[in-house]
């Protein structure tokens, strides 16, 4: 008996897995689907909000010394993947719109319209930013029940194996308590590495959201010096 119980300690956590039954590996497979897809997730947003956020500063900056937006237009081709880039581009495009849509001299800009368009442009940019977000929260929330599942099933065979064995020895209990552990672990790192990526990612995406929010006002700020009545381009 004694050596049935260190063989099973030696055996590791491949070991443990290997020696699980069908149910229990069933539900470590499906954590292990989730802290999969949630780490690919959480690599791919960082990526993106890196890259966003230097691009976003180079954009500013050309943005401040450019004297024309159609210089702009180039330099949000060229970044794209800031949002600003792309809340400019919907901007610039309504100005144009509006422009060709007159006849004779340029009117002055109608404000309204444009303001629409930058809120619609900042908030589909948003939604770009939260792409995974939710199955990061998903995660978060359901992967620990899912290990809870798996470790009440352990308990439930380490006390049905003492039923039919009629003993608590160590080597009869020790499987079905370490199946349920195991399918606690586990729960544990999927969720744990989520929910940390979640709420990270999640301040990152508010971020973006008032630079969006502060671009929007000093682009229009600018239109409207720039077209307050005289139609001059800029």
């Amino acid at each position: 008996m004694l050596f049935l119980q260190v063989g099973f300690m030696s055996e590791g956590v491949l070991g443990l897995i290997s020696g699980l039954g069908p149910l229990a590996q069933v539900v470590l497979g499906i954590l292990g689907l989730f802290s999969v897809f949630s780490w690919a997730v959480i690599v791919d947003r960082l990526m993106l909000f890196r890259k966003a956020a230097g691009q976003g500063k180079e954009f500013l900056d050309a943005f401040h010394t450019s004297s024309k937006f159609s210089e702009l237009r180039k330099a949000s081709e060229a970044l794209d993947t800031t949002p600003l880039g792309s809340i400019f581009m919907a901007g610039y495009s309504e100005i144009s719109t509006q422009f060709e849509s007159a006849e004779g001299e340029r009117p002055p800009i109608q404000m309204e319209p444009l303001e629409r368009t930058l809120r619609r442009a900042a908030h589909s940019e948003r939604r770009q930013l939260e792409r995974g977000m939710l199955f990061l929260a998903t995660t978060g929330t359901v992967t620990p029940f899912i290990g809870l599942f798996g470790t009440v099933w352990g308990i439930m065979n380490a006390f049905h194996n003492i039923g039919v064995f009629g003993n608590a020895n160590l080597a009869i209990v020790a499987p079905g308590i370490s199946e349920a552990l195991l399918t606690t672990a586990a729960g544990l790192a999927a969720a744990i590495p989520a929910v940390v990526a979640y709420n990270h990612l999640n301040g990152r995406i508010r971020g973006f959201a008032t630079d969006m929010e502060d671009f929007g006002l000093e682009f229009m700020n600018i239109v409207q010096k720039t077209w307050r009545g005289s139609g001059a381009a800029r």
